[in-house]
């Protein structure tokens, strides 16, 4: 999960997250077109996922939270 410069949280899947928040971050092309305007974004928390489907259903779960609910999972993993 991110946190962008305008404080909104971001979800995504990556199997490299350096990468990908390079991406994000306007170091390397690639990054999304939410986070392009919302720069610089931080990472916040990361989990791994035994396979790319397994990844995409907790992110479908993750994007699904209201806000309060993302920052009191935040919490729980202790960001």
């Amino acid at each position: 999960m991110l946190r962008c410069a305008d404080g909104t949280l971001y979800t995504g899947v990556a199997r490299d997250v350096t990468r990908r928040l390079r991406q994000h971050n306007g170091e390397l092309s690639g990054g999304s077109r939410y986070t392009r305007g919302r720069r610089p974004v931080t990472l916040l928390w990361s989990e791994s996922a035994p396979d790319r489907a397994s990844a995409q259903r907790r992110e479908r779960n993750i994007k699904g939270l209201s806000r309060a609910q993302k920052l009191r999972l935040l919490r729980e993993v202790g960001v």
